[in-house]
């Protein structure tokens, strides 16, 4: 089943959905990186680096891709766990022509759409501060093959070879 998903209900779909579905992996991508929080299961108001050090201290390999430095709320945020530096089921890479908003749980659950990784994009903001968003939740397990296809290319660098934008990018994978 594939539906669409629009505004806030992005934040339930992505946030309260998918993230938390995922037993094995998570890949997030997206564009724009900040802190953003999100709500917790006693109704408080977390960083969403704290559900992902959770997820990596639960067994799930987490994969973070995106286009530009984070600012510097989210290093601070990141800084305080440890997860992330320890772990070697945490990967984080940048790519500068990395404009997907894609997040997917376990091959089995994804989401697509115009959402960055920020508090006005996918996280906790109120309804009449945040963006306004567009975007797919799918398990349709062909769509899900093909996307993580492609996005297995980009991760092991076969798009480096092409890429005409080298200059930009602080770490090319290939």
């Amino acid at each position: 089943m594939t539906r669409l998903v629009l505004n806030h209900d992005t934040y339930e779909a992505v946030l309260r959905e998918v993230v938390p579905g995922a037993r094995r992996f998570l890949w997030i991508l997206t564009a724009d990186i900040k802190d953003l929080f999100v709500e917790s299961e006693g109704g408080r108001f977390v960083p969403f680096l704290e559900v992902l050090a959770g997820k990596l201290r639960d067994g799930v390999e987490v994969r973070l891709i995106h286009a530009k430095e984070p600012g510097p709320r989210f290093r601070e945020e990141f800084d305080r766990f440890p997860e992330f530096l320890q772990s070697d089921a945490f990967d984080r890479l940048l790519c500068p022509r990395m404009h997907m908003k894609c997040v997917i749980a376990d091959g089995r659950l994804a989401y697509v759409g115009s959402a960055n990784l920020t508090g006005a994009g996918l996280g906790a903001k109120s309804e009449h501060r945040r963006n306004f968003e567009a975007g797919m939740v799918t398990d349709d397990p062909v769509m899900i093959r093909d996307l993580m296809a492609f996005l297995d290319d980009f991760y092991t660098g076969a798009l480096c070879a092409s890429c005409q934008r080298k200059e930009l990018c602080p770490n090319p994978l290939a």
